[in-house]
């Protein structure tokens, strides 16, 4: 039988890349982590950590494991979260967020949610998509309201994975310009006519996004600024840093000096969900998941996206 502190341990390595950082993240000795992974290796019969001086790497049955640990993590956090539902009598239900995605559609889901349910105790974690969706694996979080950029789902989303994904909004990514810009007044706008301007970055990772649409267009944006706040990046677009790439849910609240331009097909977009564990929603995260279709619904019949 496979020692369940054996696997967290091998999740623990896999996570830190070393048994010394391991060690740390578990309060143990590196000794005592290596022997953990020895003595699964041993029940095994195969190796499932690859060893180097520059730290270790999971070997195929290693990541096979890995995939069993948090299998077996998600179960026991589920099976503690229902033994709480017994003992307080009130269901819990925790749900981790990216920032402007919450800020838009959490308020009305949480109205309907608590209208259909009132018993439910809803708690909150505020958390990008690459930490929400461990911790959603891990079963530290019932659902993940996240997004994902162009093209098909990401690894962690895709058919094989155990999260499921149910698709909430298209939030298109604008460009911002200063109100006194020449182009600020037009409909929509090519992103090749934005080769010579300056760039502010309202998130680290639309830096990528930019360059793969930018090296389409042919050129090479030039990054003035980089911040981790829209409203911050649209306040130095406001001053005349430079331009911004902005999702339309992040337009909110209005900032005087600025104006938004849609941008021509094909148009930057990220796609908003709501991750679960495959086959294992119980009623509250189904109400939940009800709760943020409907407030998407409505706010795409308003237009705001």
């Amino acid at each position: 039988m496979i020692d369940v502190q054996r696997l967290r341990v091998l999740r623990a390595v896999a996570e830190h890349g070393s048994f010394n950082q391991a060690a740390a993240a578990l309060h143990l000795t590196p000794s005592a982590v290596s022997q953990h992974v020895a003595a699964l290796e041993r029940g095994l019969g195969a190796q499932v950590v690859a060893r180097s001086t520059r730290g270790v790497t999971l070997t195929p049955a290693g990541r096979i494991m890995v995939g069993a640990a948090e299998s077996v993590a998600a179960e026991l956090a589920h099976a503690k979260q229902q033994v709480d539902r017994l003992g307080s009598g009130r269901s819990q239900l925790t749900l981790a967020t990216f920032t402007s995605g919450g800020r838009l559609l959490l308020p009305g889901a949480l109205a309907r949610l608590t209208s259909a349910l009132p018993d439910t105790v809803v708690h909150v974690k505020e958390s990008e998509p690459e930490d929400s969706l461990p911790l959603l694996r891990q079963g530290a979080v019932d659902l993940a309201l996240a997004y994902h950029f162009d093209g098909p789902l990401p690894g962690q989303l895709g058919s094989n994975s155990s999260l499921a994904w149910t698709a909430l909004l298209d939030d298109a990514l604008l460009v911002v310009l200063p109100e006194a810009h020449p182009l600020a007044n037009r409909a929509r706008l090519d992103i090749a006519e934005l080769a010579t301007e300056p760039w502010v970055l309202g998130c680290l990772k639309t830096e990528a996004y930019l360059r793969r649409y930018a090296e389409r267009a042919g050129f090479e944006p030039e990054v003035r600024g980089t911040t981790t706040d829209y409203f911050f990046a649209r306040s130095l677009v406001a001053a005349g840093m430079g331009i911004s790439l902005i999702p339309s849910i992040a337009q909110s609240p209005p900032l005087t000096g600025v104006r938004a331009v849609a941008i021509a097909p094909p148009t930057p977009t990220r796609h908003i969900g709501v991750a679960t564990i495959r086959g294992r929603n119980h009623a509250q995260a189904t109400a939940l998941i009800q709760a943020l279709q409907e407030q998407a619904a409505a706010i795409a019949s308003t237009g705001t996206v």
